[in-house]
């Protein structure tokens, strides 16, 4: 479990293939010296085990589903991602709860800067959105955010300074893939309202 509260910048450094799925090695000096193996890290969201470790690089297998429902295929050497460990029991809940489970990828439709501050627009699958309202919580590339307006398909967020300044939320641009977690109370609450509708089992 995290809270959507973004620790580090990390950098990809290397991307080895291994079918089916692929090696991902990120670099970050500050918190991975306080990893360790089997520790559980969000990379965009995306919750990940730590395989192996070097230095101020630890490693991760990311297998072809991961690849193909998140962001994390269209990774590369270089990319920045947003790195998160877990939650321990007693920390603070800055954010709201998140699993690290990604819903599904939207993608930023429009971008508007406005001194330091910037709005922006995502499309979302629409299946996403009957999860979504103003002024809930939403977890984009890992990173917890409140929602401003929502929309059939797409919804949009303010992001302040510190935000942009901090995790990959600031370097986006239009057209670019995110990966996205709903709330998990949303899901649960749309579950049970779908549930009335489920055909009664019939009486012995």
């Amino acid at each position: 479990m995290f809270s959507g509260i973004v620790e580090a910048l990390g950098t990809v450094v290397e991307i080895r293939s291994e079918p089916p799925g692929c090696k991902l090695w990120v670099q970050e000096p500050r918190i991975v010296p306080e990893i360790r193996t089997a520790d559980s890290v969000a990379v965009n969201g995306c919750c990940l085990t730590v395989v192996d470790l070097q230095g101020d690089r630890m490693a991760f297998d990311v297998g072809p589903e991961t690849l193909r429902r998140t962001n994390l295929g269209r990774l590369v050497p270089g990319s920045r991602v947003n790195l998160e460990r877990s939650l321990r029991v007693g920390d603070r809940l800055g954010g709201h709860f998140v699993t690290g489970h990604i819903d599904d990828v939207g993608t930023l439709l429009e971008r508007t800067d406005q001194g330091d501050w910037s709005f922006y627009w995502f499309q979302v699958p629409r299946r996403l959105s009957r999860q979504m309202a103003p002024k809930a919580s939403i977890a984009v590339d890992g990173v917890s955010l409140t929602i401003v307006d929502s929309e059939p398909d797409r919804f949009s967020v303010a992001l302040i300074p510190y935000t942009l300044a901090v995790t990959t939320l600031g370097i986006l641009k239009v057209g670019d893939p995110v990966n996205l977690e709903t709330d998990v109370l949303a899901k649960y609450v749309q579950r049970l309202v779908e549930s009335q509708t489920w055909d009664q089992p019939a009486e012995q």
